[in-house]
């Protein structure tokens, strides 16, 4: 973080990267000072609802941040940046979005929490835009010219006011991660029968493991039936994520049901006290798992990140395709689009392979062939690029070139362009213990 007496003294001339965080209520024209080398702008949790009018000097300018701010409108003249690829107005007052907005150059775009009704048509000239985040927002229809923004491949719709999603936007050549829960279209979800109610006096929290934007998990003792047991713990909050509402992950977490290639969820918390704390209880998974990738960075976009030395081997990568479709398989049998299949939503040790995190999750009605169909096939795309990250960082003393080259034909067919050409699921399974006799 700096400071605005570092920018006004001069002390941050050449940087390439600014971060103020200072109650500002109007653009520091000290900013125009860096425009020979600035490329990252990071405006938010401030009070600016304006951009100036000569703010296009920062002709570097790739990537501007201006979240928890107090815009209502859009400013149009970001597009003036001749090299702008990443925005985000995520958590401001926005209702308009001025025609002139989009610019050619944008790759990633966040929305999310807003007062948006409509998006302009000529979001379609953005042929680069490759992450769309609007959830939160009140949608109730796209433009048809999104259908040229060809090059999208990750959308989130969640929490806005559809009543149907269009389908063409289903066939949509790149798109592979994609979330539209909390609108009047999507199938409601019940509950696995056999889920447990643990009340919260039963669970003593030993330590946090981890914070998300949806919650907080922490691994927990459950004492119930003279029978002590370690768990992990989920508490949710209510706000806004960029995938959606955190009730949702809830209740796509519950509706999931028992696979050995999911994070087993015992049951979900129930609380007496008036704090009424919404919350989900999973076996906890041993410490040998680790996450198998690390989310994208802004070079990547919609791509995990490895460590560069990272490296598998075939029998490695046949393990993780296969437990993942088989969830993936699971998950569809039941309506329920993932929405967020990553690798850093994968944990893996020496035998098996985990998915978990459903912040981004969707019900879909299967009775719907058509669209259906091309739901599935959506998130068989994600799958494609994730046996794409693995394929590429293959052991190179791997010799086995017959089960290469079988394994580089599935993630063909499961990144063809052509939606509803891909295979299901249930295919990719088939496919897949066909060759495991290969390793």
């Amino acid at each position: 973080m700096h400071t605005l007496e570092q920018l006004k003294t001069g002390q941050l001339v050449g940087v390439q990267r600014l971060r103020l965080s200072c109650e500002l209520t109007t653009f520091p024209i000290e900013i125009f000072d860096l425009a020979d080398t600035l490329e990252i702008l990071d405006l938010s949790n401030n009070h600016l609802s304006h951009l100036p009018d000569d703010f296009k000097r920062l002709r570097k300018l790739k990537i501007a941040f201006f979240a928890n701010n107090q815009f209502t409108e859009l400013p149009a003249i970001l597009s003036q940046c001749p090299h702008i690829e990443m925005v985000s107005f995520k958590s401001n007052c926005i209702s308009t979005i001025p025609e002139h907005f989009f610019s050619p150059t944008l790759r990633w775009l966040i929305l999310t929490n807003n007062r948006i009704t409509t998006i302009p048509s000529t979001i379609g000239q953005c042929t680069r835009l490759q992450k769309l985040m609007l959830a939160g927002n009140l949608l109730s229809q796209l433009p048809a010219s999104m259908a040229r923004c060809t090059n999208l491949e990750l959308l989130r719709l969640s929490a806005n006011q559809f009543v149907s999603i269009p389908s063409w936007l289903y066939r949509l050549p790149k798109l592979a991660w994609l979330a539209f829960s909390s609108n009047s279209c999507c199938k409601k979800l019940e509950p696995s029968s056999d889920l447990a109610e643990i009340p919260c006096n039963q669970l003593t929290v030993t330590e946090q493991l981890g914070e998300g934007a949806s919650g907080v998990i922490s691994k927990a003792l459950w004492k119930h039936d003279s029978i002590q047991q370690v768990v992990a713990v989920k508490i949710f909050r209510g706000q806004m994520t960029s995938d959606g509402l955190p009730e949702d992950e809830m209740n796509s977490c519950m509706a999931a049901g028992t696979h050995e290639n999911l994070v087993k969820l015992l049951g979900r918390t129930t609380d007496d006290s008036k704090q009424e704390r919404s919350g989900l209880v999973f076996e906890l998974v041993p410490a040998s798992f680790k996450v198998l990738g690390n989310p994208p960075s802004f070079e990547t976009c919609t791509r995990d990140t490895y460590p560069p030395e990272t490296t598998f081997t075939l029998s490695q990568v046949v393990q993780i395709v296969s437990g993942i479709a088989s969830a993936m398989s699971h998950l569809h049998g039941r309506g329920i689009m993932h929405g967020d299949l990553y690798a850093h939503n994968i944990l893996v040790d020496a035998t098996n392979v985990l998915l978990s995190d459903y912040g981004a999750a969707t019900a879909y009605e299967k009775e719907d062939s058509n669209d259906a169909a091309a739901i599935e096939r959506v998130e068989v795309r994600a799958f494609s690029c994730l046996m794409e990250d693995l394929l590429d960082r293959l052991n190179r003393n791997e010799t086995n070139e017959a089960l290469k080259r079988t394994l580089n034909a599935l993630k063909v067919d499961c990144m063809r362009l052509e939606v509803l050409e891909r295979p299901t699921f249930k295919d990719i399974c088939e496919r897949i213990s066909y060759f495991q006799s290969l390793t």
